[in-house]
């Protein structure tokens, strides 16, 4: 458990992660992360930005994509390791959300068959 450095500032994180089955590239995570923030209530205030490293500048077993969308409270970023199929997604926000709406947003968008994992902090 992390401790609270900063009580009267309130802070929701969740970390969820598991793999997906879905083609997944810049089009479908630009999708993903408007369409996460509008389901949770949360208001983006940017496109997101999405990187995807060209071939060789890391370890081929990494290459994939890097995700980051700006929220007026906050932001949601998001990993996706091409060759393995997973995610690692953070929302980080300082307005309230239901996290299992959340993670049940994403376990229909990546068509998630298999275990999820995901924790708050």
């Amino acid at each position: 458990m992390i401790k609270n450095l900063a009580p009267n500032i309130f802070r929701q994180r969740l970390l969820i992660e598991g793999f997906y089955t879905i083609d997944v590239g810049k089009e479908s995570i630009e999708k993903y992360l408007l369409n996460l923030a509008e389901h949770l209530g949360l208001k983006t205030y940017g496109k997101p930005i999405i990187f995807a490293p060209a071939s060789g500048m890391s370890k081929e077993e990494n290459a994939g994509y890097d995700a980051f969308v700006p929220l007026i409270d906050s932001g949601i970023s998001a990993y996706f390791w091409s060759k393995a199929k997973f995610f690692s997604i953070v929302i980080y926000t300082c307005k309230g959300f239901d996290e299992q709406a959340a993670i049940n947003f994403t376990r229909e968008y990546f068509a998630i068959s298999s275990e999820i994992a995901s924790v708050s902090f």
